[in-house]
């Protein structure tokens, strides 16, 4: 079996003390006998007791804390943060995450039995929290998605199946196929890049080893970011096609004669269902019928 010997593990932080994250790999590090580092980089925080936790880190042996002044974006952080690695492979992980069990880091590094994946994703969990079950939109909305969460099924489209929530990956393929840095605010960067590791011919490998997201925002905050992607969505549309299944819906909706109505409903009814969505009994129906006729009204 194929195994990873030397790895770098970059954490982008904004706003979010990951110091129990850390620990948590850096213990799992030690124990397997790799050669590793951890990397922290501030990516423009401003909550003070985050930027104090944070810091902290740097106490750990072999673990790099790297404040940066200006909030730079998901692209240019991540790729910034493969330029200061130094090992042969990297593990990306959002910093609001927690790892499902002790085996976490064993699992990446024995994944790949053939030695030809250049990028292997882990997937990301969502456990039950019944207080959440009426009341949280990107609860409901993540629950609902989990039959595309296992590893089966993101294999069976692994360009289109990407997510930069934990992921590893060959340093070279970073360097030699970064993150698109025009992305500058919310969404698609990591569907651009699974669009780019395509067209590079660089092998994917789905594995099932989440992260387990708990830290889920509000609905106000979980709407602001749909609509910011939406907008991102909107301004590279052109390279997004075939990779975005709301363009798709928007292209068959086109042939049917269907937009114009679409945009009249938003138009009409788009602040009520906001209001819905970011209530306290968000209707999950409601979400993608939002996105859709938001997206048409983009000017």
């Amino acid at each position: 079996m194929n195994t990873v010997n030397e790895l770098s593990i970059l954490i982008p932080a904004f706003n979010y003390g990951c110091a129990e994250l850390v620990s948590d790999l850096h213990r799992q590090a030690l124990a397997s006998g790799i050669r590793f580092e951890i990397i922290v980089a501030e990516d423009g925080t401003t909550d003070e007791k985050a930027l104090a936790q944070n810091a902290a880190l740097a106490q750990f042996p072999q673990c790099r804390y790297l404040p940066r002044q200006h909030n730079a974006g998901r692209a240019v952080i991540r790729n910034w943060l493969a330029q200061q690695s130094r090992h042969e492979w990297l593990l990306f992980l959002d910093c609001d995450v927690r790892l499902p069990d002790e085996r976490f880091l064993e699992r990446y590094l024995t994944a790949d039995d053939t030695g030809n994946a250049e990028v292997v994703d882990g997937g990301i969990a969502i456990p039950d929290m019944p207080t959440l079950r009426k009341c949280n939109l990107r609860y409901l909305y993540e629950k609902a998605s989990e039959p595309q969460h296992n590893s089966e099924a993101r294999q069976r489209n692994p360009y289109r199946s990407f997510r930069t929530t934990n992921f590893m990956v060959r340093r070279e393929v970073m360097l030699t196929t970064p993150f698109d840095e025009r992305f500058l605010h919310y969404g698609y960067e990591d569907v651009l890049f699974g669009k780019q590791l395509k067209n590079n011919r660089k092998h994917i490998l789905h594995i099932d080893n989440p992260v387990v997201i708990t830290d889920l925002e509000g609905n106000e905050a979980f709407v602001a970011k749909t609509e910011e992607a939406m907008r991102t969505l909107h301004h590279f549309q052109q390279e997004l096609r075939g990779y975005s299944a709301l363009l798709t819906a928007v292209e068959n909706l086109r042939h049917r004669g269907l937009l114009p109505l679409l945009r009249l409903w938003h138009k009409t009814a788009g602040r009520a269902v906001r209001r819905n969505l970011t209530g306290k009994h968000p209707w999950l129906r409601l979400f993608n019928i939002y996105k859709l006729g938001y997206y048409l009204n983009i000017k």
